[in-house]
C-alpha cells in the first residue's frame, strides 16, 4: 500500500505553543509511517526541530495585540488584501502539490477566525477533489476567549458540520470535558475524539548541547515563560522572590523565550547579574530534559508547559497568563491546583512575596500526578488517523 499523506496546517499568532504541539503531533504521525507535510503560517521559531517529510513556511503572520483582530506581516505591517490573496494562493499551491489523504487543520473552526480568507478556500478545494480526503480539526483541551458568544458557537458548529469528519481534542475528557468550553460539544457525537494530552519528546530522549553540562538532579529552579511574548513580568518577579525563598542558594535558570524583545532580555540580564547563581537564556531545545532534572518549576500556564510539568513529575508553581480575553490558562491551572498537582498564583496578586510563598509550598512536597491524566496524545492521534485511513476504500 502506498504511504498515506497528511497535510497539517497550523497558525500561531502570539506564543509558540500551537506550533510546538503541531510539531509533536507531526513527529508522531511520521513515526507511524504517514507522510506529513506541515504548513506553518506564524513567525519562524529558531531551534524548533520538526520531524516531517515536508515543512512549508507560508508568508508569516502574527497578531498585533492581545485582541488578535489585526494581522501583521513579517515586517510588522498590517496585512492588506493583496497579502491575503498571495498567501491564499501559496496555501492552495501547497494543497495541489500534496493532494493528501488527510487534511488536518489546527484549531479551526473553533478558533482562528482571522484565517478564514485562506482556510475556507482550502476546505472548498478539499471537498471538490475526488476522492475527498478525510478532514480533521485538531484542538487543545480548552478553547480560548470568545466562546461564550452563542452566535459564534453556532457558527463554529455550522462550519464543522459543513466540512469536517472528525475533531481531535488533545485532552482528557475526565479532567476537562470539551463542553466546558464549547457549548455544542454534545452535538458532535461520535465525531469527537479525546486523544489525551500532547507532550513532546520525553526528556530522556533529548541530547543536551555538548557545551552545556547536564545539571545535577534537583539542583536548579527552572523559571520559564513559553515563547516569552508576555513573560517579562513573571521573570522579573521571580528574581525579586528568589532571596525570600528556601531555594535562594540554588541555581535559578530563567528561560526568556524566543519572542521576548532584545531590550527586555538585556534588562533581565542586568537584573540577574545582581544575584550570583542566576542563569538567563533565551531558549533551550532540551527544555523537557532540564524540567525533568530541576528541583522546582515556575512558569506560566500554557498547555505545553503544564503537560510537560505533569510528565516530569516535578513540584511546580504556575502563574496563568490572563491578558486580553484569555481565560484558558487560568481555567486549566485552577483545575490542576484543585487536585493538588500544582501551586498557583494569579497574575492579579503576583508579587515577590506571593510568589515566594507559593514556591516554598511547592518545595515541601514532590508530586506524582502523571498517572492521573492521559498524556498519550501523540501516539493516540497517529493511531486514530492511521485507523481511519485503513478503513477507507482505497
Amino acid at each position: 500500500m502506498a504511504t498515506r499523506r497528511v497535510l497539517f496546517y497550523v497558525q500561531h499568532l502570539l506564543g509558540i505553543g500551537h506550533l510546538q504541539r503541531a510539531a509533536a503531533l507531526a513527529d508522531g504521525m511520521t513515526r507511524a509511517g504517514l507522510e506529513v507535510t506541515l504548513v506553518t503560517g506564524g513567525m519562524p521559531v529558531p531551534g524548533l526541530v520538526i520531524n516531517a517529510a515536508h515543512c512549508v513556511q507560508l508568508a508569516p503572520a502574527s497578531a498585533a495585540d492581545l485582541s488578535f483582530k489585526t494581522l501583521l506581516d513579517a515586517q510588522g505591517r498590517p496585512v492588506d488584501d493583496a497579502w491575503k490573496d498571495a498567501r491564499r494562493q501559496q496555501l492552495l499551491d501547497v494543497w495541489a502539490g500534496c493532494m493528501p489523504d488527510v487534511l488536518v487543520i489546527e484549531l479551526f473552526p473553533f478558533g482562528r477566525r482571522q484565517m478564514r480568507f485562506e482556510l475556507l478556500p482550502l476546505l472548498d478545494a478539499a471537498w471538490a477533489h475526488s476522492p475527498r480526503p478525510l478532514i480533521v480539526s485538531s484542538v487543545r483541551d480548552i478553547l480560548g476567549g470568545g466562546q461564550a458568544d452563542p452566535a459564534r458557537a453556532d457558527q463554529m458548529l455550522a462550519t464543522f458540520d459543513r466540512y469536517f469528519d472528525h475533531v481531535l481534542v488533545h485532552g482528557d475528557g475526565a479532567l476537562v470535558p470539551f463542553e466546558r468550553s464549547f457549548r455544542h460539544a454534545g452535538r458532535l457525537g461520535s465525531r469527537l475524539h479525546y486523544t489525551g494530552y500532547v507532550v513532546g519528546t520525553p526528556a530522556d530522549a533529548v541530547r543536551l548541547p555538548a557545551q552545556d553540562p547536564t545539571p545535577a538532579p534537583d539542583s536548579e529552579v527552572l523559571v520559564s515563560v513559553g515563547g516569552g511574548a508576555v513573560g517579562q513580568r513573571l521573570l522579573e518577579v521571580a528574581l525579586a522572590a528568589r532571596p525570600l525563598t528556601s531555594m535562594r542558594d540554588r541555581c535559578w535558570r530563567l528561560l526568556a523565550g524566543v519572542n521576548m524583545a532584545d531590550e527586555d532580555l538585556a534588562r533581565l540580564r542586568v537584573l540577574a547579574d545582581m544575584q550570583p547563581g542566576v542563569v538567563v537564556e533565551r531558549y533551550r531545545s532540551d527544555f523537557t530534559r532540564l524540567l525533568a532534572r530541576c528541583r522546582l518549576s515556575v512558569s506560566q500556564g500554557g498547555y505545553n508547559t503544564v503537560m510537560e510539568i505533569l510528565q516530569a513529575r516535578v513540584p511546580a508553581v504556575v502563574v496563568p497568563f490572563a491578558g486580553g480575553a484569555e481565560t484558558e490558562q487560568a481555567f486549566r491551572t485552577r483545575l490542576l491546583a484543585d487536585r493538588g498537582w500544582v501551586e498557583t498564583v494569579e497574575e492579579s496578586t503576583l508579587d515577590a512575596r506571593t510568589l515566594a510563598l507559593a514556591i516554598d509550598r511547592a518545595a515541601r512536597r514532590r508530586l506524582d500526578p502523571a498517572a492521573t491524566v492521559g498524556l498519550d496524545g501523540v501516539a493516540t492521534t497517529a493511531a486514530l488517523l492511521s485507523g481511519w485511513l485503513e478503513r477507507r476504500t482505497p
